[in-house]
């Protein structure tokens, strides 16, 4: 069967990381509309920015999309399609959008011939879980739906069959909300900052402690306890849920049954309580998506778009990301079996840990081992990014982390990596040196070609 490739969509929060995502194997990327994204903060798309990206990527034959999708109070309706305008004007590849309201106003004036036609792609913020509600969506005008994350495969394969005519939008990996498609109110809870206004400060993923409490018989309220020594929540909690995952009449921990208080690592003294049912437990930090084993699967269901989360990440992070989910592509479109080593490579990325997230309910260790199943040698750190390169094959290297001669490096290439044995090191100065301590240090180091737009990580 010959498989269609599904684009490959990576986020761009600079020009320097949609150049990477380009560079690396992506075919599209999405930015932020200023005010209007749920990147309001750390965003350095503006106008211009806009306007360039747009640009270079028709240049290179790649598609640009801008994301607008939030959910709009009332106070932003003034507002909204002022702004909105010059952008649509740009001609970008389409619109993420997630209000029903800003679609509306949107459509309206591109049916008035007000607007240029730009395709709206349904956000993941609108939690699209059945095809009745893509039909729904594709009515209003919407070319594109951005599927929930809270899908199966087979739900993801049943709403394709359902509804055959309408691109498939997927997120294959990145972080993860606890709350349904990023609809959570932590954040505005703690900090009175918005999550679905693009301010979320991530309340999720803080540091939190647990301490026993019980519920005071005149207010109803949780109120501490002393604290309970020997109980390790997250242990607890783990060994639960293999509990549950794998014979039907697990027991419950007799520790689950009680008022728990939380305190955050920054607020000692705030206590907040929370419950923990056979479920979970709530306001907790959730692991990260990653669903490179997947690629394959959704591409022989004919899946049009694989998204990677990450707006606010790394330069590094988004040339891995690319260069790993580019190659998944391709191998499944080829034919080729799935490759474990793409999964020691994202390893090598700063993560919460890994989970396949609700695709598929996760097999046990034994029937599914990839990592430990190959070499753990592999692994590694992102230490350094080319600056420059000499003629002579000797390359600056502005340093991120430690790296020293002797050490294994990965030259991370568009044109393919490669892996060399570090033997020399000099200065700014020339001065022959043996460490780079890291940021901001610079070095010159012998790597040979190919090396421009290179990253380096060190093997661990």
């Amino acid at each position: 069967m010959n498989l269609k490739a599904p684009e490959l969509l990576l986020p761009a929060g600079t020009l320097q990381r949609m150049r990477a995502a380009y560079d690396f194997g992506a075919d599209a990327v999405y930015a932020g509309q200023p005010r209007y994204s749920l990147r309001a903060r750390n965003n350095e798309f503006r106008m211009e920015q806009i306007a360039l990206g747009i640009e270079e990527a028709h240049a290179r034959g790649k598609k640009f999309f801008v994301t607008s999708n939030l959910i709009a109070h009332n106070d932003k309706l003034r507002t909204y399609l002022r702004d909105l305008q010059p952008v649509v004007e740009l001609r970008p590849d389409a619109l993420i959008m997630a209000d029903a309201g800003l679609i509306m106003l949107v459509r309206e004036q591109m049916e008035k011939g007000l607007w240029p036609e730009v395709p709206i792609h349904l956000s993941v913020q609108a939690n699209t879980t059945n095809s009745a509600a893509v039909k729904f969506w594709q009515k209003q005008g919407v070319s594109r739906i951005i599927l929930s994350r809270e899908l199966s495969l087979d739900e993801v394969a049943a709403i394709r069959n359902d509804c055959p005519d309408i691109e498939l939008e997927v997120f294959v990996h990145g972080a993860l909300c606890i709350a349904y498609s990023g609809r959570c109110l932590l954040s505005g809870y703690f900090n009175r900052r918005d999550p679905n206004q693009g301010t979320c400060t991530n309340a999720c993923r803080w540091e939190y402690k647990t301490q026993a409490a019980t519920t005071d018989t005149d207010t109803g309220e949780a109120v501490p306890l002393q604290r309970l020594d020997g109980f390790n929540f997250a242990q607890e909690d783990e060994e639960a849920a293999s509990a549950f995952s794998t014979v039907g009449n697990g027991q419950r921990h007799p520790e689950a049954n009680k008022v728990w208080l939380i305190e955050e690592a920054g607020r000692p003294g705030e206590l907040m309580p929370i419950m923990e049912d056979e479920h979970g437990t709530y306001i907790m930090n959730s692991k990260d998506l990653r669903a490179v084993e997947h690629v394959g699967k959704l591409a022989a269901m004919g899946i049009d778009s694989l998204k990677i989360e990450g707006r606010t990440k790394s330069h590094y992070y988004v040339a891995r990301t690319a260069q790993v989910y580019r190659r998944a592509i391709d191998d499944a479109v080829a034919g080729k079996p799935f490759n474990p080593e793409l999964l020691l490579e994202l390893e090598g990325l700063s993560n919460r840990g890994y989970t396949g997230g609700l695709m598929e309910r996760r097999p046990a260790q034994d029937y599914q081992n990839y990592i430990t199943g190959h070499s753990a040698s592999q692994r590694s750190q992102f230490v350094g990014e080319v600056l420059q390169v000499r003629e002579d094959g000797w390359t600056e290297v502005e340093a991120k982390n430690r790296f020293a001669v002797g050490d294994r490096l990965e030259v991370i290439h568009p044109g393919g990596n490669r892996i060399v044995q570090l033997d020399a090191m000099q200065n700014q100065d020339g001065e022959t040196i043996t460490v780079a301590q890291g940021s901001p240090i610079r070095v010159w180091v012998p790597l040979g070609a190919p090396t421009e737009g290179a990253l380096i990580a060190r093997l661990i």
